[in-house]
C-alpha cells in the first residue's frame, strides 16, 4: 500500500486538467530509460519507469519516437515531463545527439508530440554539417509567438519549446533525459522570429561541477559560445539563406538571465495548456 501512495505521488503525468492548475512540476526520483533498438539508463527524475519506444524505420517519413509510461500509456515529452528539479537543475530532452545531420525535432502539432525528423517540401531535413553539441528541448516551456520582447528588437515568440544546447562531452542519445544546469542563454533571432538557446551542461559530464555561469564556460570550453553562436548564425547560408541574427549585443547572456528565460516561457507554457492563450495546430494531450 505505500508503495502505490509513493507511485501516485511521484507520477508526473497528469492529465490537461491537472496541468491547467500548475505551471511546473518538482520530482526528484530516478529513471531508467530504454529504446527499443538500443538501452540506456540515465539519472533523471521519475519512479515509475519512461519507456521510449521508436516507431518506423530511421531517417523515414514514418519516424517517431513515442513516449510511454510504465502502464504502456503514451505520454508527451514537451507537456508531461516536469521542467524543474529543484537546486538550478532541469530536465532535458535530447532531440539531435551531438555529431549528427538529421534534424529531428518534437512533433508539437501531433498527438502526445513524439520526436520526428523534420522535412520541407516533403523531404526529410538534414543541416549542412554536424551539429557538435547535443540539442534538444526543456519540457513545460513555450516561446509565445504572441509576446514581442523588448529586450531583443521586439522579436516574437516561436512558437516552440525553448532549445538547449548542452556541451557535455558525451554523445547522448535521441529520446534521452538528462539532468542539466543552465549556464548562460543565446538570442537567436531567425527570419524575425526569436529563438532561444539556452546553454547547458549535463551534471552527468565530468566537467560539470567546474561551471557554473557564462565566464565558467570560457574558462574550461574556451571558444565554445563563439562556436555555438557562429554555427547556428550560419547553418542556413549552404542553403542560400541568409545568416541568422542574434540579439543581446550578438554575446551569450549569464546564468541568471537564462534562469529568467525559462521561468518566463514556462509561464507562458502554462497559459497555453490552460488555454488562456489560443493553441492554434499545438497539440495540448
Amino acid at each position: 500500500m505505500a508503495a502505490a501512495r509513493l507511485a501516485v505521488i511521484a507520477n508526473p503525468f497528469l492529465s490537461l486538467n491537472q496541468r491547467s492548475h500548475v505551471r511546473s512540476l518538482r520530482c526528484n526520483r530516478g529513471v531508467s530509460v530504454s529504446v527499443s533498438k538500443r538501452l540506456f539508463t540515465c539519472n533523471a527524475i521519475h519512479n515509475p519507469q519512461l519507456n521510449v519506444k521508436e516507431q518506423g524505420p530511421p531517417e523515414t517519413l514514418d519516424y517517431r519516437v513515442f513516449f510511454h509510461d510504465s502502464s504502456g500509456k503514451k505520454v508527451s515529452p514537451w507537456h508531461d515531463l516536469p521542467l524543474h528539479l529543484g537546486d538550478g537543475v532541469f530536465n532535458f530532452i535530447v532531440e539531435i545527439p551531438k555529431e549528427s545531420s538529421a534534424k529531428m525535432e518534437v512533433a508539437t502539432d501531433e498527438p502526445y508530440t513524439p520526436i520526428k525528423q523534420d522535412t520541407k517540401k516533403g523531404k526529410l531535413r538534414y543541416y549542412p554539417y554536424n551539429i557538435n553539441w547535443n540539442y534538444g528541448l526543456l519540457p513545460q516551456t513555450w516561446e509565445d509567438p504572441s509576446f514581442a520582447n523588448s529586450e531583443v528588437e521586439g522579436a516574437l515568440g516561436d512558437n516552440d519549446p525553448v532549445d538547449v544546447v548542452e556541451i557535455g562531452e558525451r554523445q547522448a542519445k535521441i529520446g534521452q533525459i538528462l539532468k542539466v544546469k543552465p549556464l548562460g542563454a543565446l538570442a537567436m533571432i531567425d527570419e524575425g522570429e526569436l529563438d532561444w538557446k539556452i546553454v547547458a551542461i549535463s551534471l552527468d559530464d565530468p566537467r560539470a561541477s567546474l561551471v557554473n555561469d557564462v565566464d565558467d564556460v570560457e574558462k574550461h570550453f574556451p571558444g565554445t559560445l563563439t562556436a555555438i553562436r557562429d554555427w547556428f548564425r550560419d547553418y542556413k547560408i549552404p542553403d542560400g539563406k541568409p545568416a541568422n541574427k542574434f540579439g543581446l549585443g550578438n554575446k551569450a547572456a549569464n546564468k541568471d538571465y537564462a534562469l529568467k528565460v525559462i521561468n518566463e516561457t514556462n509561464e507562458s507554457w502554462a497559459k497555453l495548456v490552460k488555454r488562456s492563450i489560443p493553441a492554434g495546430e499545438l497539440s495540448l494531450v
